[in-house]
């Protein structure tokens, strides 16, 4: 059977069905989770380890490594939402996902951390987002943890868009929310092409073109496009422009502000060539939070790729670990799979498609 599903142009509201075979876009969905493991591994070592400067040192990896992703919170926080979308459906009020993960026993920081806290004053989303409730607003918690919803809306970006709008305001507010509505729409579109700018250029198209988090991106995309060979000259112009301290790291050179990694997603995908370690170590030596970034980068590798697409020692690693738990989850690697491929087969059908 071939799935079939209706997409929305932002520019003119025209109606276009594409199609996929089921067994591609499990494939697919598997290689963002794998992706999502393996990148999140690969950069832990470094991580904060380069600040207002790249990452210089060696790094070594092995596929064993990815055992560590059983306990990083760019994986538990959003499996705890699937976990809300099992038990209150996908259309529950934000304050459900936030009770669970509120509930967690498992540690958060920054924007998260605020937000659990938050939940426990009774200040539920929208408002526990919000700088008024939450310092850490423009953080990059929520572009972390968003990749489940790219990863179940194959080709239907404006259906992330709105269901990530609708979580990522329980922790974040602007572009702490546009980070996560960005990576979201990454993965929508890689289901589909193959093209890194083309890719970029679209999910450019769910966020607004006056925020800052849009001019970043498109800063990188210049910059690229001025140094085609040379990811250090355009991250040493980036910084100069970009690299002001965040207010969570006031007095250091600390950086989690979801736009400035988000650019460092960006650069490593562009520079990276579609080549999955290329585009792990630039990612990873563009510094800061710097497992985040390639998690989210080799994701939308993975999601282009497929599982099957991705390098062999890599996909043993996921497999062997492929019925382990992430902490405080009921969730392992095989079954976030299936249930990702179950809930995009419902929105699928939802937006107006048929299986």
């Amino acid at each position: 059977s071939i799935v079939l599903f209706l997409t929305y142009s932002c520019s003119n509201s025209s109606r276009e069905f594409r199609s996929i075979t089921p067994e591609v876009l499990k494939d697919k969905i598997a290689g963002g989770w794998a992706g999502k493991m393996i990148g999140v591994t690969y950069g832990a070592p470094t991580e904060f380890r380069a600040q207002n400067r790249t990452y210089e040192d060696s790094i070594t990896w092995k596929p064993a490594d990815i055992k560590g992703s059983m306990w990083q919170d760019d994986i538990y926080v959003q499996l705890t939402f699937l976990m809300s979308m099992d038990k209150y459906g996908i259309d529950a009020p934000a304050k459900k996902f936030q009770e669970m993960f509120a509930k967690a026993g498992y540690p958060l920081w920054h924007a998260n951390m605020q937000a659990r806290k938050n939940y426990y004053d009774s200040i539920f989303a929208p408002s526990s987002g919000t700088p008024e409730y939450n310092i850490h607003a423009d953080d990059i918690d929520f572009q972390i943890e968003a990749d489940y919803i790219g990863f179940m809306c194959p080709g239907m970006p404006q259906t992330a868009s709105a269901i990530a709008d609708k979580i990522g305001r329980i922790m974040n507010y602007g572009d702490g929310v546009y980070g996560g509505i960005f990576v979201a729409a990454l993965y929508s579109e890689a289901y589909f092409d193959s093209d890194i700018p083309k890719i970029i250029d679209k999910a450019l198209l769910s966020i607004p073109s006056g925020s800052d988090y849009y001019k970043i991106i498109k800063d990188v995309i210049r910059l690229h496009k001025q140094y085609p060979a040379d990811w250090q000259a355009a991250w040493k112009e980036l910084e100069e422009k970009w690299g002001d301290v965040d207010i969570c790291g006031a007095g250091s050179t600390f950086n989690i502000d979801a736009k400035l990694n988000g650019a460092y997603i960006t650069m490593g995908l562009l520079y990276g060539e579609s080549d999955p370690m290329k585009t792990l170590e630039i990612t990873t030596r563009c510094g800061q939070d710097s497992d985040c970034n390639p998690s989210n980068a080799l994701a939308v590798l993975g999601v282009i790729k497929g599982f099957s697409g991705l390098p062999i020692n890599m996909q043993e690693g996921v497999k062997a670990l492929g019925d382990s738990l992430f902490i405080f989850t009921s969730y392992s690697f095989n079954s976030a799979v299936a249930s990702t491929f179950k809930y995009s087969l419902n929105l699928i059908a939802k937006d107006g498609g048929t299986v």
